[in-house]
């Protein structure tokens, strides 16, 4: 088998403390060796291989684990964007522009918009992702979406409840009961996970717990949208069903605090663009690390709340608005984001992992937050395949 060497790291990021120092489990003047698709070993620098990476002396990180993107979907909402700013105040109620979009494109247009944002996002170190449907709002647009997700990703999230489309305006229920029979059983051939949009203006807690429930039953992993827009039942909920995360968690009370350090692992998910995108209140983290809640920092790269595939701007987000640490966030956009889709072989650079990695233009992690706006990302090397080389 063909080993790949990345050789000459100033400085490694493994993300197993027990490998080297820190919370990060750093390695200085180190060489990563890959075997196939997985990391065989971490040596000194030097070590031998039939192919050679040059680190010269950068950091290298593993790849970051996007756990939550809408990447599938068709037209453009940067007028909305543009009104917000101008004081405008957010509405998820926009989920209806794109939808109109999405059900009007082919497959082939949706597979081609969706191709060349999961192309933007490896170009910023995006090695493993996750993807949602949720702009189609009907049976075959949802279809559609989750079967090209499922072109990109192993971790595709049937997101039928993300609103209530128009045809079904005061009749949420019908919806949900549309969402929970023929259309899970069109999309559930595509997906990993189910998620809902519990929160107020979209699904009620018992809107909701119906739709995580059809989609327990028909063998799907549960994610929940919540505490987005104010305080609300989603935190409660995603811990009561075992839910692997509940994202946003933008309004947290002290209750759904203990709840998540409490429960049976649910990730609380942060999405600091999107409260950068809609000026909503940036979530304390700081509170729920303190307690001892799992966190993850993901994108939520979508048209209406956070058109972004920048890691990297997300975690200075974190590190600046949210009371994280640089290594607090960087873990949150790797190690988190795995933990938040239940895997252990991505986020981490450790003998046995997917040979996942990036290489900075760079020669320390806290460039991601001490250069904000800059392309540090000058290698990518996904499944052991150097897929971006820019050095």
């Amino acid at each position: 088998m063909t080993a790949l060497v990345i050789d000459n790291i100033g400085l490694l990021v493994t993300g197993e403390p027990e490998l080297g120092e820190g919370t990060l489990g750093l390695v200085r003047d180190a060489a990563l060796v890959i075997e196939g698709d997985t990391v065989a070993a971490i040596e000194r620098a030097g070590a031998a291989g039939d192919e050679r990476l040059d680190a010269a002396g950068r950091c290298v990180i593993p790849g970051f684990v996007d756990s939550h993107t809408h990447l599938v979907f068709a037209g453009d909402r940067a007028d909305e964007f543009a009104a917000r700013m101008a004081g405008r105040p957010y509405a998820a109620s926009g989920i209806r522009v794109t939808t109109a979009a999405t059900r009007d494109a082919t497959e082939d247009e949706l597979r081609r918009l969706a191709r060349a944002r999961r192309a933007e996002a490896l170009g910023a170190g995006i090695t493993h992702l996750e993807i949602k449907s949720g702009y189609g709002l009907d049976t075959e647009a949802e279809r559609r979406s989750c079967a090209v997700a499922a072109e990109l990703t192993d971790d595709v999230t049937f997101l039928g409840a993300h609103a209530v489309p128009p045809e079904y305006e005061g009749r949420p229920d019908d919806y949900v009961e549309l969402v929970c029979g023929e259309m899970l059983d069109a999309c559930r051939p595509h997906a990993r996970w189910i998620d809902v949009f519990c929160e107020e203006g979209a699904f009620d807690a018992d809107q909701s717990r119906r739709v995580l429930e059809a989609g327990r039953a028909a063998g799907l992993g549960l994610r929940v949208h919540g505490n987005q827009l104010g305080f609300g039942p989603g935190v409660q909920l995603a811990v009561e069903m075992g839910a692997a995360s509940v994202d946003h968690c933008a309004y947290m009370t002290d209750e759904d605090i203990a709840a998540l350090a409490g429960g049976d692992d649910t990730v609380a998910t942060f999405l600091p663009a999107t409260d950068f995108s809609t000026r909503q209140p940036y979530p304390d983290a700081r509170r729920a690390i303190d307690a001892g809640v799992g966190v993850a920092v993901a994108t939520n790269c979508n048209p209406g709340s956070s058109y972004t595939t920048s890691m990297a701007f997300c975690i200075a987000l974190a590190v600046r608005d949210m009371n994280m640490t640089p290594e607090e966030a960087l873990l949150a956009a790797t190690r988190g984001g795995a933990r938040a889709l239940r895997r252990d072989d991505v986020g981490r650079l450790a003998p046995g992992a997917r040979a996942d990695a990036v290489v900075l233009d760079a020669p320390s992690y806290t460039h991601l937050v001490y250069r904000p706006g800059v392309p540090l990302v000058g290698a990518v090397v996904m499944a052991g395949v150097v897929v971006l080389l820019e050095l």
